[in-house]
C-alpha cells in the first residue's frame, strides 16, 4: 500500500507580507547597530520572532535582505526630494535648498535603519549589492546637483564655487550628523536651518 505523500506545509503568519516586513525592520536595525559583517541571518530572525526558515521565505541571503533594504532607504530618499521640490520649485532658491536640506535630514532621521544605512553600511557591503545599489545612489546625487545647477543659471547662487564640490560638502555635513545630532534634543527644524544657513553663505556670498 503505497504511503500518502506528505501535505504541502501551509504558510504561517511570518510568511505573509508583515513577516517580510518584519524581517526587513530588523535587519535594518541590526546592520545599523552592529554592522553587516556581524549580523547573522540567525540572529534576524530571533530578533524577529521567527524561525530562519522564515527569513529564508522573504529572501534568498543576507547580500539580498541589504539589498532591499538600501533600495528602500533611496526610496525615501528620492521620495522626500520629490515632495520638496514639488512643493517649492517656484519659489526662491534660498527656500528651494532649505526644504530639501529639511527633507534629507528628515528622511535620514525619521525613517532610521533604512536610510540611515547608506551612510554607515554600504561601505561594507559586498561588492555586488554595492554595484546593484550605486546606479540608484548616483540618480539621487544627480538631482542634487541638477537643483544646485538650475540656481546658478539663475543667478541665485554663485556658480564660482563647483556645484559637484557644493554638493559633497552639503551631503558631508547632513549625513555625518548621524554620528552626533540628537533629534530628541535638539530641533530637526533648526538643525536644517543651520546647515542652510552656512551652505547659502558659503556659495552664495
Amino acid at each position: 500500500m503505497a504511503t500518502p505523500a506528505a501535505s504541502p506545509a501551509l504558510p504561517t503568519a511570518a510568511d505573509g507580507p508583515e513577516g517580510r516586513q518584519r524581517v526587513l525592520d530588523e535587519a535594518a536595525a541590526l546592520f545599523l547597530a552592529r554592522g553587516y559583517a556581524e549580523t547573522s541571518l540567525r540572529g534576524i530572525a530571533a530578533a524577529a520572532g521567527m524561525k530562519a526558515g522564515s527569513v529564508y521565505y522573504h529572501f534568498a541571503s543576507k547580500e539580498a535582505l541589504l539589498e532591499a533594504i538600501l533600495r528602500r532607504g533611496m526610496e525615501v530618499m528620492v521620495q522626500a526630494f520629490d515632495d520638496a521640490e514639488s512643493a517649492t520649485r517656484d519659489r526662491d532658491g534660498r527656500t528651494r535648498i532649505a526644504a530639501h536640506v529639511r527633507a534629507h535630514l528628515a528622511a535620514l532621521f525619521e525613517h532610521g535603519p533604512y536610510t540611515a544605512a547608506h551612510v554607515t553600511t554600504f561601505r561594507t557591503a559586498p561588492p555586488a549589492v554595492r554595484d546593484a545599489i550605486v546606479p540608484e545612489r548616483d540618480a539621487y546625487e544627480a538631482m542634487w546637483t541638477r537643483l544646485l545647477g538650475e540656481l546658478v543659471t539663475k543667478s541665485e547662487i554663485d556658480g564660482d564655487t563647483p556645484i559637484g564640490l557644493s554638493r559633497l560638502i552639503l551631503f558631508g555635513a547632513m549625513n555625518s550628523s548621524l554620528e552626533w545630532f540628537d533629534p530628541g534634543r535638539g530641533s530637526l527644524d533648526d538643525f536644517a536651518e543651520t546647515v542652510t544657513r552656512q551652505l547659502w553663505k558659503g556659495i552664495a556670498g
